[in-house]
């Protein structure tokens, strides 16, 4: 069995920056096994499987599918890039004239749509909540050492904890940081866990582009070190951001080695929008 599959770099303008996803497409249905197995073998942060829900259904045409995302270690219950990939497979690959696509998933129905040269993603738009610095103070040494905290939040709904650097930090400092991923899985063995973001306010004053927060992400309970730009994060980041700054159009930068843009709005139905580019670099076969 031959299954299509392509990789790419999302919330980036070129090449081998951003954040890569694969992406396959599912003729038919595939042993529940399999997605897990090719998952681990491509080795990326996520792997998107794009599914038909009919038999009649067609990927150049339909405008409604199935989508599931995998790490190499594990299903995900949502990945803003790699469903970012998945739209571009289908709308530039597969030349579907949708404007609007639409995606079944474990987070509901998600969907997606061009822009200029952006795609963009209607996410859930999820709250973090203030935490007792004392009850995570252990985990936040680990990821982070001495350095100064201004606040610490957690979402329930994504399982992510959410730190606040000083603003007396600048975006070097944020990338220079160097996290031992590793480490948090023997501090945290509660299960409340997946992720911890490190986050920083940014300046959206500084010209010719200036950016209203920055952020580092890791989810060493996917089996992914670091991810590189994520975009199911920025559902959290943008909740906080909006309510710190007051304002609802945002400008987001992640500070990964690869590094990647988002622009996100919020909505007034409690819903975020969230656009990035893309690049696709590399289109294949698996053979199964």
């Amino acid at each position: 069995m031959q299954i299509p599959i392509f990789t790419v770099d999302a919330f980036t303008g070129h090449s081998f920056s951003g954040n890569p996803a694969a992406v396959c497409l599912l003729e038919n249905d595939l042993k529940e096994d399999l997605h897990q197995k090719i998952a681990t073998e491509v080795n990326l942060s996520e792997t998107a499987f794009i599914r038909k829900l009919h038999s009649t259904d067609d990927f150049t045409k339909s405008s409604c599918f199935g989508l599931r995302w995998f790490s190499p270690a594990t299903e995900v219950p949502l990945c803003g890039h790699a469903t970012l990939a998945a739209a571009a497979v289908l709308f530039h690959i597969q030349k579907n004239p949708n404007s609007v696509l639409t995606f079944v998933t474990l987070s509901g129905d998600l969907k997606a749509r061009q822009v200029e040269d952006r795609i963009v993603l209607d996410l859930p738009l999820y709250l973090a909540y203030p935490q007792v610095f004392q009850e995570v103070e252990e985990l936040i040494k680990v990821a982070i050492g001495d350095m100064t905290v201004q606040d610490v939040r957690y979402s329930p709904d994504t399982k992510n904890l959410l730190v606040r650097l000083s603003d007396a930090y600048k975006r070097s400092d944020l990338e220079e940081l160097q996290v031992k991923a590793q480490d948090l899985l023997s501090v945290d063995k509660t299960g409340k866990l997946k992720g911890v973001i490190v986050t920083l306010k940014g300046d959206a004053s500084v010209k010719p582009k200036g950016y209203d927060f920055y952020s580092r992400y890791f989810p060493p309970w996917y089996g992914v070190l670091e991810d590189p730009v994520t975009g199911s994060i920025h559902a959290v980041l943008g909740s906080y951001w909006s309510e710190q700054l007051g304002k609802k159009e945002m400008l987001a930068f992640q500070c990964s080695h690869r590094g990647g843009e988002l622009k996100i709005s919020l909505r007034d139905d409690g819903r975020v929008d969230i656009a990035g580019q893309f690049a696709i670099v590399l289109r294949g076969n698996l053979s199964l």
